[in-house]
């Protein structure tokens, strides 16, 4: 499951770049802008602000669910759907970034996704 928590070699992001700002699209929509992102190894993932899509709730998103960076247009492409993001495990303080069996739960998610 290791490999959900960094970005894949294909999807253009380049070591210690920053993604805060960038937008996020699903494959089938938009659904908010990186607010924060954990570039340590083995934990790299995306705190998204999903404004109103979800009722202004952040999302927490793997790296490894990211299919494409686009510097040039700003943007972050994740593989998953919108519904199979809202379906996520809730992500609701900041500690849960840190948390080894939230992420633990959000990781199998992710990685049930790819099956």
């Amino acid at each position: 499951m290791g490999d959900v928590w960094g970005f894949g070699r294909d999807s253009g992001y380049v070591m210690g770049q920053a993604l805060v700002g960038f937008s996020v699209e699903a494959a089938d929509g938009v659904i908010g802008h990186v607010e924060r992102q954990e570039g340590e190894p083995g934990m790299q993932h995306l705190v998204v602000d999903t404004g109103v899509w979800k009722f202004g709730r952040s999302v927490l998103i793997p790296a490894g669910a990211v299919i494409a960076v686009d510097a040039g247009a700003q943007t972050v492409k994740v593989g998953a759907s919108r519904d199979e993001i809202k379906s996520a495990p809730r992500f609701a303080t900041d500690s849960e970034t840190t948390d080894h069996d939230y992420l633990a739960e959000v990781g199998a998610y992710y990685v049930s996704l790819r099956a």
